[in-house]
Protein backbone atom coordinates (compact mmCIF):
# COMPACT_ATOMS: atom_id res chain seq x y z
CA UNK A 1 0.00 0.00 0.00
CA UNK A 2 1.36 3.42 -0.99
CA UNK A 3 -0.08 6.91 -0.95
CA UNK A 4 -1.04 6.89 -4.65
CA UNK A 5 -3.01 3.67 -4.25
CA UNK A 6 -4.83 5.02 -1.22
CA UNK A 7 -5.55 8.37 -2.89
CA UNK A 8 -6.96 6.62 -5.98
CA UNK A 9 -9.20 4.54 -3.75
CA UNK A 10 -10.41 7.40 -1.55
CA UNK A 11 -11.12 9.92 -4.29
CA UNK A 12 -13.22 7.34 -6.14
CA UNK A 13 -15.59 7.16 -3.15
CA UNK A 14 -18.71 9.13 -2.36
CA UNK A 15 -17.74 12.01 -0.02
CA UNK A 16 -19.93 10.49 2.69
CA UNK A 17 -17.69 7.40 2.73
CA UNK A 18 -14.37 9.25 2.50
CA UNK A 19 -13.57 9.93 6.15
CA UNK A 20 -14.30 6.41 7.40
CA UNK A 21 -12.14 4.81 4.70
CA UNK A 22 -9.36 7.35 5.21
CA UNK A 23 -9.32 6.58 8.94
CA UNK A 24 -9.20 2.84 8.24
CA UNK A 25 -6.32 3.15 5.74
CA UNK A 26 -4.35 5.42 8.08
CA UNK A 27 -4.82 2.90 10.89
CA UNK A 28 -3.57 0.10 8.64
CA UNK A 29 -0.46 2.09 7.76
CA UNK A 30 0.14 2.91 11.42
CA UNK A 31 -0.25 -0.72 12.43
CA UNK A 32 2.22 -1.62 9.68
CA UNK A 33 4.78 0.68 11.23
CA UNK A 34 4.67 3.34 8.48
CA UNK A 35 3.81 6.46 10.45
CA UNK A 36 4.84 8.76 7.60
CA UNK A 37 2.31 7.10 5.29
CA UNK A 38 -0.34 7.23 8.00
CA UNK A 39 0.27 10.97 8.41
CA UNK A 40 0.13 11.53 4.65
CA UNK A 41 -3.13 9.58 4.37
CA UNK A 42 -4.68 11.57 7.22
CA UNK A 43 -3.72 14.77 5.41
CA UNK A 44 -5.78 13.84 2.34
CA UNK A 45 -8.74 16.22 2.22
CA UNK A 46 -12.32 15.07 1.87
CA UNK A 47 -13.69 16.18 -1.53
CA UNK A 48 -16.68 18.45 -1.82
CA UNK A 49 -19.65 17.41 -3.95
CA UNK A 50 -18.17 19.29 -6.92
CA UNK A 51 -14.78 17.63 -6.41
CA UNK A 52 -16.45 14.23 -6.30
CA UNK A 53 -18.40 14.99 -9.51
CA UNK A 54 -15.24 15.95 -11.40
CA UNK A 55 -13.42 12.86 -10.09
CA UNK A 56 -16.37 10.68 -11.08
CA UNK A 57 -16.34 12.20 -14.55
CA UNK A 58 -12.58 11.66 -14.92
CA UNK A 59 -12.95 7.98 -13.99
CA UNK A 60 -16.09 7.20 -15.97
CA UNK A 61 -15.35 9.28 -19.10
CA UNK A 62 -11.54 9.42 -19.25
CA UNK A 63 -11.31 9.70 -23.05
CA UNK A 64 -13.62 12.72 -23.23
CA UNK A 65 -11.84 14.44 -20.33
CA UNK A 66 -8.46 13.72 -21.90
CA UNK A 67 -9.64 15.21 -25.20
CA UNK A 68 -10.80 18.34 -23.41
CA UNK A 69 -7.48 18.71 -21.58
CA UNK A 70 -5.58 18.21 -24.84
CA UNK A 71 -7.65 21.04 -26.25
CA UNK A 72 -6.41 23.29 -23.45
CA UNK A 73 -2.81 22.33 -24.16
CA UNK A 74 -3.19 22.94 -27.88
CA UNK A 75 -4.89 26.28 -27.33
CA UNK A 76 -2.06 27.43 -25.06
CA UNK A 77 0.55 26.27 -27.60
CA UNK A 78 -1.21 27.70 -30.64
CA UNK A 79 -2.22 31.12 -29.33
CA UNK A 80 0.25 32.99 -31.58
CA UNK A 81 -0.29 30.86 -34.67
CA UNK A 82 -4.05 30.71 -34.93
CA UNK A 83 -6.11 33.56 -36.32
CA UNK A 84 -8.56 35.44 -34.16
CA UNK A 85 -11.49 33.76 -35.94
CA UNK A 86 -10.03 30.29 -35.33
CA UNK A 87 -9.55 31.04 -31.65
CA UNK A 88 -13.06 32.35 -31.31
CA UNK A 89 -14.44 29.23 -32.98
CA UNK A 90 -12.39 26.87 -30.79
CA UNK A 91 -13.38 28.83 -27.68
CA UNK A 92 -17.05 28.38 -28.58
CA UNK A 93 -16.52 24.66 -29.18
CA UNK A 94 -14.65 24.40 -25.89
CA UNK A 95 -17.61 25.95 -24.06
CA UNK A 96 -19.99 23.44 -25.63
CA UNK A 97 -17.81 20.47 -24.66
CA UNK A 98 -17.38 21.73 -21.09
CA UNK A 99 -21.13 22.16 -20.76
CA UNK A 100 -21.72 18.66 -22.15
CA UNK A 101 -19.22 17.11 -19.73
CA UNK A 102 -20.75 18.93 -16.76
CA UNK A 103 -24.16 17.54 -17.71
CA UNK A 104 -22.69 14.07 -18.02
CA UNK A 105 -21.28 14.38 -14.50
CA UNK A 106 -24.81 15.11 -13.29
CA UNK A 107 -26.13 12.01 -15.04
CA UNK A 108 -23.37 9.84 -13.59
CA UNK A 109 -24.26 11.10 -10.11
CA UNK A 110 -27.95 10.36 -10.74
CA UNK A 111 -27.07 6.79 -11.70
CA UNK A 112 -25.57 6.48 -8.21
CA UNK A 113 -28.68 7.83 -6.52
CA UNK A 114 -27.31 11.36 -6.01
CA UNK A 115 -29.25 14.32 -7.38
CA UNK A 116 -27.12 17.45 -7.79
CA UNK A 117 -28.30 20.99 -8.43
CA UNK A 118 -27.56 23.40 -11.24
CA UNK A 119 -25.15 25.32 -9.00
CA UNK A 120 -22.94 22.25 -8.55
CA UNK A 121 -22.98 21.53 -12.29
CA UNK A 122 -21.94 25.13 -13.01
CA UNK A 123 -19.01 24.71 -10.61
CA UNK A 124 -18.04 21.50 -12.40
CA UNK A 125 -17.93 23.50 -15.62
CA UNK A 126 -15.86 26.24 -13.93
CA UNK A 127 -13.41 23.62 -12.68
CA UNK A 128 -13.02 22.18 -16.18
CA UNK A 129 -12.41 25.68 -17.52
CA UNK A 130 -9.77 26.19 -14.84
CA UNK A 131 -8.14 22.90 -15.89
CA UNK A 132 -7.86 24.28 -19.42
CA UNK A 133 -6.09 27.35 -18.08
CA UNK A 134 -3.95 25.84 -15.31
CA UNK A 135 -1.80 22.72 -15.95
CA UNK A 136 -1.73 21.94 -12.22
CA UNK A 137 -5.54 21.85 -12.06
CA UNK A 138 -5.51 19.81 -15.27
CA UNK A 139 -3.24 17.22 -13.63
CA UNK A 140 -5.62 16.89 -10.65
CA UNK A 141 -8.61 16.53 -12.97
CA UNK A 142 -6.82 13.95 -15.11
CA UNK A 143 -5.88 11.94 -12.02
CA UNK A 144 -9.39 12.20 -10.56
CA UNK A 145 -8.15 13.77 -7.33
CA UNK A 146 -9.98 17.09 -7.26
CA UNK A 147 -10.80 18.23 -3.72
CA UNK A 148 -12.94 21.30 -4.37
CA UNK A 149 -14.17 23.49 -7.20
CA UNK A 150 -11.58 25.58 -9.02
CA UNK A 151 -12.23 28.70 -11.02
CA UNK A 152 -10.50 30.87 -13.58
CA UNK A 153 -11.43 34.52 -13.89
CA UNK A 154 -9.99 35.10 -17.36
CA UNK A 155 -11.61 34.76 -20.75
CA UNK A 156 -9.79 31.66 -21.91
CA UNK A 157 -6.79 29.44 -21.10
CA UNK A 158 -3.95 31.17 -19.27
CA UNK A 159 -2.00 33.38 -21.62
CA UNK A 160 -4.54 32.91 -24.40
CA UNK A 161 -5.22 36.01 -26.40
CA UNK A 162 -7.31 36.50 -29.51
CA UNK A 163 -4.93 38.06 -32.01
CA UNK A 164 -6.01 40.00 -35.05
CA UNK A 165 -6.31 38.10 -38.31
CA UNK A 166 -3.03 38.14 -40.21
CA UNK A 167 -2.75 39.17 -43.86
CA UNK A 168 -3.39 36.45 -46.36
CA UNK A 169 0.29 36.07 -47.22
CA UNK A 170 1.21 35.51 -43.55
CA UNK A 171 -1.60 33.03 -43.08
CA UNK A 172 -0.50 31.14 -46.17
CA UNK A 173 2.99 30.85 -44.70
CA UNK A 174 1.76 29.02 -41.57
CA UNK A 175 3.85 25.89 -41.01
CA UNK A 176 2.10 22.66 -41.96
CA UNK A 177 2.77 21.13 -38.52
CA UNK A 178 0.81 23.90 -36.80
CA UNK A 179 -2.03 23.48 -39.25
CA UNK A 180 -2.08 19.78 -38.42
CA UNK A 181 -2.14 20.56 -34.69
CA UNK A 182 -5.10 22.89 -35.20
CA UNK A 183 -6.90 20.22 -37.19
CA UNK A 184 -6.28 17.67 -34.41
CA UNK A 185 -7.73 20.03 -31.80
CA UNK A 186 -10.81 20.63 -33.92
CA UNK A 187 -11.16 16.87 -34.45
CA UNK A 188 -11.06 16.23 -30.69
CA UNK A 189 -13.71 18.86 -30.06
CA UNK A 190 -15.87 17.50 -32.89
CA UNK A 191 -15.55 13.96 -31.54
CA UNK A 192 -16.68 15.13 -28.13
CA UNK A 193 -19.63 16.98 -29.63
CA UNK A 194 -20.61 13.90 -31.66
CA UNK A 195 -20.45 11.73 -28.55
CA UNK A 196 -22.66 14.16 -26.68
CA UNK A 197 -25.12 14.23 -29.60
CA UNK A 198 -25.28 10.43 -29.65
CA UNK A 199 -25.93 10.34 -25.91
CA UNK A 200 -28.55 13.07 -26.16
CA UNK A 201 -30.27 11.20 -29.02
CA UNK A 202 -30.31 7.98 -27.00
CA UNK A 203 -31.73 9.84 -24.01
CA UNK A 204 -34.38 11.42 -26.23
CA UNK A 205 -35.42 8.00 -27.55
CA UNK A 206 -35.56 6.62 -24.03
CA UNK A 207 -37.54 9.62 -22.79
CA UNK A 208 -39.93 9.30 -25.73
CA UNK A 209 -40.55 5.64 -24.95
CA UNK A 210 -41.07 6.44 -21.29
CA UNK A 211 -43.50 9.24 -22.16
CA UNK A 212 -45.52 6.91 -24.40
CA UNK A 213 -45.73 4.30 -21.65
CA UNK A 214 -46.77 6.94 -19.14
CA UNK A 215 -49.47 8.22 -21.50
CA UNK A 216 -50.77 4.67 -21.96
CA UNK A 217 -50.78 4.17 -18.20
CA UNK A 218 -52.61 7.48 -17.81
CA UNK A 219 -55.29 6.47 -20.31
CA UNK A 220 -55.75 3.12 -18.57
CA UNK A 221 -55.95 4.83 -15.18
CA UNK A 222 -58.47 7.35 -16.56
CA UNK A 223 -60.64 4.52 -17.87
CA UNK A 224 -60.45 2.79 -14.50
CA UNK A 225 -61.37 6.02 -12.74
CA UNK A 226 -64.36 6.53 -15.03
CA UNK A 227 -65.58 2.99 -14.32
CA UNK A 228 -65.25 3.53 -10.58
CA UNK A 229 -67.09 6.86 -10.81
CA UNK A 230 -69.95 5.08 -12.63
CA UNK A 231 -70.08 2.42 -9.92
CA UNK A 232 -70.07 5.11 -7.23
CA UNK A 233 -72.96 6.89 -8.96
CA UNK A 234 -74.93 3.63 -9.15
CA UNK A 235 -74.21 2.82 -5.51
CA UNK A 236 -75.26 6.32 -4.48
CA UNK A 237 -78.60 5.77 -6.23
CA UNK A 238 -79.04 2.47 -4.42
CA UNK A 239 -78.12 4.15 -1.15
CA UNK A 240 -80.71 6.87 -1.65
CA UNK A 241 -83.39 4.26 -2.39
CA UNK A 242 -82.33 2.20 0.64
CA UNK A 243 -82.49 5.31 2.86
CA UNK A 244 -86.02 6.03 1.60
CA UNK A 245 -87.04 2.43 2.28
CA UNK A 246 -85.49 2.67 5.73
CA UNK A 247 -87.51 5.81 6.42
CA UNK A 248 -90.70 4.07 5.32
CA UNK A 249 -89.83 1.06 7.49
CA UNK A 250 -89.19 3.31 10.48
CA UNK A 251 -92.56 5.05 9.96
CA UNK A 252 -94.31 1.67 9.75
CA UNK A 253 -92.45 0.48 12.83
CA UNK A 254 -93.47 3.60 14.72
CA UNK A 255 -97.13 3.16 13.73
CA UNK A 256 -97.02 -0.54 14.67
CA UNK A 257 -95.47 0.33 18.03
CA UNK A 258 -98.22 2.87 18.68
CA UNK A 259 -100.88 0.35 17.71
CA UNK A 260 -99.29 -2.29 19.96
CA UNK A 261 -99.27 0.17 22.84
CA UNK A 262 -102.92 0.99 22.29
CA UNK A 263 -103.75 -2.71 22.07
CA UNK A 264 -102.00 -3.39 25.39
CA UNK A 265 -104.00 -0.55 26.95
CA UNK A 266 -107.25 -1.92 25.55
CA UNK A 267 -106.38 -5.43 26.78
CA UNK A 268 -105.66 -4.13 30.27
CA UNK A 269 -108.99 -2.26 30.35
CA UNK A 270 -110.88 -5.34 29.19
CA UNK A 271 -109.29 -7.47 31.90
CA UNK A 272 -110.26 -4.94 34.54
CA UNK A 273 -113.89 -4.94 33.33
CA UNK A 274 -114.01 -8.73 33.41
CA UNK A 275 -112.62 -8.76 36.96
CA UNK A 276 -115.21 -6.15 38.01
CA UNK A 277 -118.09 -8.14 36.47
CA UNK A 278 -116.94 -11.32 38.17
CA UNK A 279 -116.76 -9.50 41.53
CA UNK A 280 -120.35 -8.19 41.23
CA UNK A 281 -121.58 -11.60 40.20
CA UNK A 282 -120.09 -13.20 43.29
CA UNK A 283 -121.70 -10.54 45.50
CA UNK A 284 -125.15 -11.21 43.96
CA UNK A 285 -124.83 -14.98 44.26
Amino acid sequence: MDLDDVADELYALDPAEFVAHRTARAAEAREGGDRALATAITALRRPTTVGWLVNLLARQSPDEVAALLRLGEELRDAQRQLSGEDLRQLSSQRQQVVHALARRAGRLAAQRGRKVGEGSLREVGQTLHAALADPEVADRVRAGRVVAAASYSGFGPAGLSVVADQPAATAAAEPPAETAASAEVAADVLAGARTELAEATAELEQATGTAERVRADLEQASEGTAAIEARIAALRGELERAEQERQFARSAESAAAEAAKQSESDLLGARRRVEEAERRLRELG
